[in-house]
């Protein structure tokens, strides 16, 4: 996968709308499975149909998609030999057989809170489909096997055409996210504003936005090969950007006085216009790529943050220490810097796949 490629109009539109694709997925698969089994006259032909739903139904990311289908076989194979075994043993001794499931469910039990408690219950779903086919009736219990196996492929395939990626996601709601921090920015530290405007409402979206996206990391992580600590730490950026930015918003408005002097600054005016550019930039690189914007991005922001660093040498060297302009000073010099990281964070993640190929050439020659 490409991890800059550009996100298309077509894309745009299926993943804003991916509950409806995730529906319509199952329901043509679920029809398509229902004609192979008709048509084919396959044993047993309800358990490809319950497969189908149970691994594709919970979960649409392809990241976890792979896995789930892997557990969902996995399981079944292990469950599977489990109820032939049981029905074998059932052949010399009720009890027996009691005794060995009921082995295999504590084992069942015991797994399901581990590492792969998906697998681990799936055994036991299996071993109760195969011992259900009846005494010794070995051909029905192969017959159940084959098709939980057979709808768990039926699954993936169905899952692999046209796959909703995690990381596409992530891309499109992170952008979403900085186009929000972007707009609340401009409206706290806008020069036409008269008084501070109240924008609890919408901090609090952007907020739950963010929060939101965590449940895409590790599926983007899966399928893009990029660790999950990165994700992470662009999140860590994402929260520390909206709360510098709702201190500089209390900094602004906090006495009329230093307000004017603010307003009137040219140097922090300009910060303000390059802050708000660079989230604008930072979300149309994460929806069309790369395109060697990052590196202008990178050097005005060092510039910006220099100049307001001297700013504060200046203010320190001519003694003029309000509290609410220095702070104001230093918090932009403070979001200009996490904007700097953000910017070189999310070019690492869409900028992977290249870099590997580049060091593969490199390493050949």
């Amino acid at each position: 996968m490409r991890l800059d490629k550009k996100i298309s109009p077509l894309d745009n539109v299926i993943y804003r709308n991916y509950r409806i694709t995730h529906a319509l997925r199952i329901a043509v698969a679920f029809i398509l499975t229902f004609l192979i089994v008709r048509l084919t006259e396959v044993p047993e032909g309800a358990w490809p149909l319950i497969t189908l739903v149970v691994v594709m139904g919970p979960i649409s990311f392809w990241g976890n998609v792979v896995q789930r289908v892997l557990e969902r076989v996995s399981g079944t194979v292990l469950g599977a030999a489990s109820g032939l075994i049981a029905l074998w043993l059932e052949l010399y001794s009720f009890p027996l057989m009691l005794a060995w499931c009921g082995l295999v469910m504590f084992a069942c039990g015991y797994l399901t809170l581990g590492k792969r408690p998906y697998m681990a219950l799936l055994i036991g779903i299996t071993l109760a489909v195969v011992c259900g086919a009846g005494p010794g009736d070995m051909k029905m219990a192969l017959w159940r096997s084959g098709d939980v196996i057979f709808g768990s492929f039926l699954a993936l395939l169905f899952a692999s055409i046209y796959p909703q990626r995690a990381f596409v996601h992530w891309r499109m709601q992170m952008a979403d996210y900085l186009m929000s921090l972007n707009k609340l920015y401009s409206a706290w530290l806008s020069p036409n504003m008269l008084e501070r405007p109240h924008l609890h409402g919408k901090m609090k979206t952007s907020m739950s936005q963010m929060i939101k996206m965590r449940s895409l990391f590790a599926p983007a992580s899966k399928e893009s090969h990029i660790p999950r600590e990165v994700f992470d730490a662009i999140q860590t950026l994402s929260r520390n950007l909206l709360c510098t930015m709702e201190l500089m918003a209390d900094a602004y408005w906090s006495s009329r006085e230093s307000h004017f002097l603010m307003l009137n600054a040219r140097t922090l005016r300009s910060a303000q216009l390059l802050m708000l550019s660079t989230l604008e930039k930072l979300s149309l690189m994460l929806m069309n790529g790369t395109k060697g914007d990052e590196l202008t991005i990178n050097h005005q922001l060092n510039e910006s943050a220099e100049e307001l660093k001297a700013l504060m040498a200046e203010m320190n060297a001519a003694n003029h220490l309000e509290a609410q302009v220095y702070g104001y000073v230093w918090l932009s010099s403070q979001v200009a810097e996490q904007l700097k990281s953000m910017g070189d964070l999310i070019t690492m993640t869409m900028q992977k796949e290249e870099a590997q190929i580049n060091s593969g050439k490199t390493t050949k020659a």
